[in-house]
Order: structure tokens, then sequence, then C-alpha cells
């Protein structure tokens, strides 16, 4: 009889076990493909607002397009009229005005160069004043993937402008860009004009500027900073907040630009 009791114990025990194994690995799996759902709607809304950004540029290619039109149609009436000194006048406003519209940066990397024009032009449209200035390795195959450095340069963007349409008053929207080549680390400093004081959960920042994914962009370059051991200070003073971001680089190539 004991035995019988004791099997049944055991049988008993034994199920226990397997239905809560059986209840972790579906867990486990319930987890996992909320994560894997998260991150593909992430990387949609990603690549729709990149297309959004692009479709920005055309637009304003477009426009300049249509001036460069106009210069042509008038510095040849001017021409053609002998006015040479007005010929002369405009000539001298229209390159102030080409010095004054110029928001092209390069920085010696072509997808950091993309990437960053796509967010300059962003902020422009929304009347944010950015100056930046860059220098960034040609090819970073040799330290990390390129990917990364657009992530972490694309979320940062994207922070900072937001961050900066929360203010109501247009003249105080600013952001500012700088990236050098600094004792043999790639250095990314971003800061930006901010309104309210930003939020913290746990003394970490977070990012409200999408509730469906809440913080996801700060996680994702808090992730790729650790993946290459590099370095992640946020600091936050009344009416500006700043992400300064330090990676290891291999072999540097030097590149410049500033805005």
């Amino acid at each position: 009889m004991k035995n019988e009791t004791l099997l049944i114990w055991i049988l008993t025990f034994g199920g226990i076990a397997v239905i809560f194994a059986g209840f972790l690995l579906f867990l486990r799996y319930l987890v996992y493909g909320l994560v894997d759902r998260r991150t593909l709607r992430y990387q949609s809304d990603l690549l729709e607002k990149h297309c959004e950004e692009v479709q920005n540029m055309y637009r304003q290619t477009r426009g300049w397009r249509h001036d460069y039109h106009n210069h042509i149609q008038t510095m040849k009436a001017y021409l053609t009229m002998g006015r040479i000194k007005e010929l002369e006048d405009y000539l001298n406003k229209l390159d102030t005005d080409l010095t004054t519209v110029d928001t092209v940066i390069k920085t010696g990397n072509v997808m950091v160069d993309a990437i960053l024009n796509s967010k300059i032009s962003v902020a422009a449209s929304k009347g944010i004043v950015v100056e930046a200035k860059a220098i960034v390795p040609k090819d970073l195959a040799a330290s990390f993937t390129e990917v990364d450095v657009c992530l972490i340069v694309g979320n940062l963007m994207d922070n900072a402008i937001e961050a900066c349409m929360k203010i109501q008053q247009e003249g105080r929207r600013f952001i500012r860009v700088y990236m050098d080549i600094l004792k043999g680390q790639l250095y990314i400093y971003i800061m930006n004009a901010v309104g309210d004081s930003p939020k913290k959960a746990g003394g970490v920042y977070i990012s409200t500027k999408n509730r469906e994914h809440h913080g996801f962009g700060l996680m994702r370059i808090d992730k790729v900073v650790d993946k290459y051991h590099g370095y992640l200070e946020r600091q936050h003073e009344e009416g500006v907040f700043a992400t300064e971001i330090m990676l290891p680089l291999a072999a540097p190539v030097y590149g410049n630009a500033s805005l």
C-alpha cells in the first residue's frame, strides 16, 4: 500500500513538473514572439519614417530645381538688356542665399551622410535650427557595422526632433551634432533643446515619443553601445538634453564635414 501511495505521489509530482516545464516553454515562446513582433513593428515604422524623409528631401530638390530655373531666366534677362550692375547684384544675393540654405553635410561616410542629411532635412522642415560638424571613418567594417552607427544617430536625431517639437516657441528649437575621431574612438555628441524635464524610470531616461515603442529606441542604442563595449552618458540641464557616446575604432580613415 505504501509503495502504491509513493508511486502515485511520484507520478503526480512528475506530471506537475512536466506541466510546469511545458508552461515555461510556452511562456518563453510567447515572450520571444511578442519581442519579435515588437521589433518588426518598430522596423516597419522606421522604414515608413525613412520613406517620408526621402520624399521630403525629394520635394526640396524639386523646389531647388524650380528656383534654379527661375534664377537662370532672370540672369539671362539682365544680360540681354545689358544691365550688368543689376546682374552682378543679383549674383551676389544668390550666392548669399545658396550659402544660407545649404544643408548638405558630408562626413566622409556615405551611410552616415544619408541618415544625417535625412534627419537634418526633417528638422529644417519643422523650424529647428541644426548645427552639425562631423568626421567619420569612410570604412567602419573593421570596427562595427555602419547599420549600428546609423541606428544610433537616427534614434538620437528622432528623439532630439521630438523634444524640440514640444517647445512652443519655434525660435528656441535647436539641435547640435558633433562627431569626430577622439583617442581611437568614434565620438558622437548630440544636444537639443527641451521644454519639460525628460522623464526617468528607475534612474534611467525614457522616451515618450511613441507609446507603442515606449523607450524602444533608447534600449536599442544602449544595446549597440554595450555590444561594442563603448561609453554612453546622458545629461540633462535646464533647457537642454545631451547624449555622449564613444565607440572603439580599429583603424580610422578620416573624412570631414561641417554645417
